[in-house]
């Protein structure tokens, strides 16, 4: 039995990378909930097989089909969402990519790119939004960290440089926009159990991951996306700024 917050039925949420992995445990979590969902992604054949699988909710999520790089795409996705729908109430920043890379190797257009993929557009998809929650007096941004840059993991350093700024990100965000009742979180998830992440490890590194754990089992998708449900309830209400991890304690 899961939680179910009254305070999110009807409410207008944006999912970015909604289509597969934590992002889609966001959308589909949050359309059970009663929301109103789009979810923004560039992979079509996964977001639109996670559409289908949802039609029968009462409230079924919608893709919209977007490439976050693109910020004059992206502007544009949240307009005509919004010119349909009114400002949304709940913007998930959950879109990444963890490509695994070596300091020697990186050029700078490929450091142009994997910030373009991890960092930039969670603020600009935040600038985008901000005005209509702000006239409304009211609104909840999540942005979604990783534990990697925590623990200084191998391979990551430019992912990591901008999980890290997204945590520094929200802390700026929330003061600056909490005056006018946004909230900005970020939640930290550890090593989540997706089919993407099960193509980095193999079984021997999933039990190094889960012995490092305070508690021993694998994260999922949904253990994730339960903590953002919280966040973006009225039951959080007076809870910004901050970090929030689901990792099993991993250490």
């Amino acid at each position: 039995m899961n939680a179910v917050y009254p305070s999110l039925k009807d409410k207008l949420v944006v999912v970015t990378g909604g289509g597969s992995g934590i992002g889609a445990a966001f959308t589909e979590a949050f359309a059970r909930q009663g929301a109103k969902v789009f979810f923004l992604d560039v992979m079509e054949a996964e977001s639109r097989a996670l559409e289908a699988s949802l039609k029968h909710l009462p409230a079924p999520p919608g893709f919209v089909q977007c490439d976050l790089t693109d910020l004059k795409r992206l502007k544009t996705c949240l307009a005509d969402i919004g010119a349909v729908h009114g400002t949304p109430d709940v913007l998930v920043n959950n879109a990444a990519n963890d490509d695994r890379h070596a300091l020697a190797e990186v050029t700078p257009e490929y450091w142009d790119d994997r910030i373009a993929v991890n960092l930039r557009h969670l603020y600009f998809a935040t600038q985008a939004v901000a005005p209509g929650m702000r006239a409304r007096g009211k609104g909840v941004i999540l942005n979604l960290g990783s534990i990697s840059w925590h623990l200084g993991l191998p391979d990551l350093s430019i992912y990591e440089t901008a999980k890290a700024g997204i945590e520094g990100m929200t802390r700026a965000l929330a003061r600056e926009l909490g005056a006018d009742g946004v909230r900005v979180c970020c939640i930290v998830p550890g090593n989540v159990q997706t089919p993407r992440q099960m193509k980095w490890y193999t079984p021997e590194g999933e039990a190094e991951i889960v012995a490092a754990q305070c508690l021993k089992g694998r994260i999922q998708p949904a253990d994730v996306a339960s903590l953002g449900l919280f966040l973006a309830s009225d039951d959080a209400r007076f809870v910004t700024g901050h970090e929030f991890f689901v990792d099993a304690g991993w250490r």
